[in-house]
């Protein structure tokens, strides 16, 4: 009887060989942007961002089977797509929120240095265009939502120009914090939106 336990032992598949380390690839994805943001996305070096990590290189091939799908994982799940187009209410408040959480994103040191680089390969219709383009439709789409709320509520025309409005709404925040990079201040940032408001019901 021991003997066939001990068997069943032995037929036993590791149990943590196969598992993917939530945390592991937490820690990929920060190293990742760490060496983008030193080198650029095409000096990046996979085995430096595993050493950063504390892994060796296999554990990202188990993740991810090239350098493009790693980086385009780590840009959706580090959230540079995402901003907040949830309702809150009134047009003005819904671009605050919009505004908010972009200018959050845009005074981190790690997005700040990597979004150029990420927009400079679409230019260049590299690798990572795809990617980039796909983050623009989710946006897009989340912000025709924005759009379709105001009209909802009477804050907007619905004959609004809406390619033009879309293009409106994040630009300033981003010419200010990306392009020049300088501060905002949140009275600043008010009166953004106070601009974009206005702007909007003339579109």
């Amino acid at each position: 009887m021991e003997r066939k336990s001990t068997d069943q032992k032995s037929r036993r598949k590791p149990s943590g060989a196969a598992v993917i380390r939530s945390d592991l690839t937490r820690s990929l994805h920060r190293a990742l942007f760490e060496e983008w943001a030193e080198y650029g996305y095409a000096g990046i070096s996979l085995e430096r961002v595993a050493a950063r990590a504390g892994a060796g290189k296999a554990a990202i091939y188990r993740r991810w089977p090239s350098k493009r799908e790693f980086a385009a994982g780590a840009v959706h799940a580090a959230g540079i797509s995402l901003s907040d187009f949830s309702d809150h209410g009134s047009l003005e408040a819904d671009i605050g929120a919009f505004l908010t959480a972009n200018r959050r994103a845009f005074r981190h040191p790690l997005i700040r240095r990597v979004l150029p680089d990420l927009l400079a390969e679409r230019l260049c219709a590299g690798e990572l265009t795809s990617v980039v383009d796909q983050i623009a439709e989710v946006r897009r789409e989340n912000g025709e939502r924005l759009l379709d709320r105001a009209v909802q509520r009477r804050e907007l025309s619905a004959s609004i120009d809406r390619e033009l409005a879309l293009d409106l709404i994040p630009s300033p925040l981003y010419w200010r914090m990306i392009i020049r990079g300088r501060p905002i201040s949140r009275a600043e940032l008010d009166r953004q939106v106070t601009a974009l408001v206005a702007a909007l019901r003339v579109c």
